[in-house]
């Protein structure tokens, strides 16, 4: 009988579930996916619901306890927390029961270090940017192989090479490049759900500075005050991709899905990265900078700097960016994956 696997899901948004139905649909053996998985879309898919182990009383998360005493292999491990008590518990259980082939952990050093003591061999996820201190090390040597979900081409320069080695590059594991849509003079932005969202005044202003080309600004932007005939704010929408089909040019930051977008739709593209935990989007912004795959701005550009870099975007060969994606990547990932599975169920 083939053994199924697990695929650990963090509580950091819809992004990671994403991943896990995309490559679990693909999978030829079972996949239970498991996490904390209340408001998230999980139609479709076998999964083990998890209590949540965020702190208590407390809506900020940061993935860190901030505890002193904490071990140093570990990032989050609060004292006295009956939602983590009763998660790992759960998790227990449910290896025992199942007993899965491999479990792949996107992301936490925690479960990767819980399933090593269970006795499950381990693919980890590993994202980008420098990920170098002593809990992530650890998980990546606890695991029997690592998973980096973009190109090897936006790894970054200072990954230990003994973390390469053990590394599968999946690519971006989005679905094939949308058909061609003929380009308008447009520019799309588009802000996800990981940032701080667009501020109304500086998207006029940068409207405003480039009164020739159509704005359209999607996902969440605050503020207030008038904004130009030439820029249009559509909040959230459910085809992101079918703006950014017919944009001239690409503007958003450095996370993997709007980057993914602009591989995946060969689209000229200006990442303007924010600052995220271990260098995780301006790392991937300096790498796309060095393939010539975008133009780079840290941060919100003045006013007075939109044209000259609206005029360097649009000079981009679109092909770079484009060859980054690869739209068999899904299909691939699922295969390596299986066979690292039944590497194990052969021992």
């Amino acid at each position: 009988m083939t053994r199924g696997i697990g695929w650990y899901v963090h509580h950091q948004g819809a992004g990671h579930l994403q991943r896990a139905r995309a490559v679990a649909t693909a999978l030829p053996r079972p996949c239970t996916i498991i996490g904390t998985l209340a408001g998230f879309d999980t139609a479709g898919l076998d999964i083990l619901d998890l209590p949540d182990d965020r702190p208590l009383g407390d809506a900020a998360f940061d993935g860190r306890d901030g505890a002193t005493e904490r071990p140093e292999a570990l990032h989050y491990a609060p004292l006295n927390h009956p939602g983590l008590r009763a998660r790992m518990a759960r998790i227990a259980e449910w290896v025992a029961r199942t007993d899965p082939a491999l479990l792949v952990v996107d992301v936490s050093v925690e479960v990767a270090l819980f399933a090593r003591l269970l006795s499950v061999p381990t693919l980890v996820v590993r994202l980008a940017g420098t990920r170098t201190d002593q809990p992530h090390c650890e998980a990546f040597r606890s695991a029997s192989r690592v998973l980096a979900p973009f190109p090897e081409a936006l790894d970054g320069a200072g990954v230990p090479e003994w973390v390469r080695a053990k590394t599968v590059y999946a690519g971006f594991l989005t679905g094939p490049a949308l058909t061609a849509t003929e380009a308008s003079h447009d520019i799309v932005v588009v802000f996800g759900q990981g940032g701080a969202g667009g501020d109304r005044p500086a998207l006029a202003a940068a409207a405003r500075a480039v009164p020739d080309r159509t704005w359209h600004v999607l996902g969440p932007v605050s503020g207030s005050g008038a904004i130009p005939d030439n820029l249009h704010l559509h909040g959230w929408v459910p085809d992101v991709a079918a703006y950014v089909a017919r944009a001239a040019l690409l503007v958003g930051g450095g996370g993997d899905g709007v980057v993914a977008l602009a591989a995946a739709q060969a689209k000229r593209f200006l990442c303007l990265p924010e600052p995220r935990a271990y260098g995780e989007q301006t790392e991937k912004a300096a790498a796309l900078a060095r393939l010539g795959a975008a133009i780079v701005h840290v941060g919100w550009p003045e006013a007075s700097a939109w044209p000259g870099l609206i005029q360097a975007g649009l000079a981009l060969d679109p092909a770079v960016i484009g060859g980054l994606h690869s739209p068999t990547a899904v299909i691939d990932c699922a295969a390596a994956i299986d066979a690292l599975a039944g590497s194990f169920e052969q021992k």
